[in-house]
């Protein structure tokens, strides 16, 4: 029996990149002096890849990961979110794409200090509106999926570097998201920890889903399958090391309609 092929429409949708920057520049006023953070940068991130983006402090890797997690709007230039005009998208809707379509895991971890790992990670959900029980199910499978299921009663305090990490990246998945953006997540971790948090980010990849994370290091960065460098809010280097992974998994449908994978 032949299979029945899918819309056009749909295909062409999983094959077009799900980043796009063109053109982009952001300039902050800095009283008599602007400070030109991004210069004309055009990337485009494709479904599935994995890229790490490096340089010197200053080199505009912090102001262009806002820009593609939506925390901040380019100057000029155009950010185009699976294939959507992200200017045109109105606030609470884009409020809503950063809790279900981008999943974020920063440096210092940015967990509440006396509540349980759990909880931690319901946090999203409780957010999204998601009844408890459910809520408490999808946080035990996010923990599970980074080797954290019997920490999930511990408070941050209890736990190491790498496990307040790893519960970090287990929050930033629990709403199933397809694009997962991390800002330095191995700088303050030892190397066994380093090794154990890139190891999560590697199985999810192989899973499909988008990884792009901004580091310093070597040893992270040739986890990647794409390493782009910066200087002076330029793109100066953009090397592929690896092929792009498999397609995104299925999204939630909780996502504005304009912005649903």
């Amino acid at each position: 029996m032949s299979s029945v092929p899918e819309p056009a429409s749909l295909t062409a949708r999983r094959h077009r990149p799900v980043i796009v920057l063109q053109d982009v520049v952001k300039t902050y006023d800095a009283g008599t002096v602007a400070v030109h953070a991004l210069r004309g940068v055009s990337l485009s991130f494709d479904r599935g890849d994995y890229v790490a983006i490096m340089g010197a402090s200053g080199s505009g890797k912090s102001t262009l990961m806002n820009i593609v997690g939506c925390l901040d709007v380019p100057t000029t230039g155009r950010y185009l979110l699976d294939g959507v005009d992200v200017r045109l998208v109105e606030e609470a809707d884009l409020a809503r794409v950063r809790n279900h379509k981008i999943g974020f895991v920063f440096q210092s971890f940015n967990l509440i200090p006396r509540t349980s790992a759990l909880r931690n990670v319901e946090l999203p959900l409780v957010y999204s509106g998601l009844r408890g029980k459910e809520r408490r199910r999808r946080a035990e499978e996010a923990l599970a999926a980074v080797s954290l299921a019997d920490r999930a009663s511990h408070v941050p305090s209890e736990l190491s570097g790498g496990q307040q990490q790893r519960v970090a990246v287990a929050r930033a998945i629990v709403t199933n998201p397809a694009i997962v953006l991390a800002d330095e997540p191995t700088g303050n971790l030892d190397s066994e920890a380093t090794t154990d948090v890139m190891s999560v980010f590697d199985r999810l990849n192989a899973d499909g889903r988008t990884i792009v994370l901004i580091t310093h290091e070597p040893d992270v960065a040739a986890h990647a399958k794409r390493v782009v460098r910066l200087r002076d809010g330029s793109v100066v280097e953009d090397r592929r090391q690896a092929a792009v992974a498999a397609p995104p998994p299925r999204l939630e449908s909780s996502q504005p309609a304009s912005l649903r994978a």
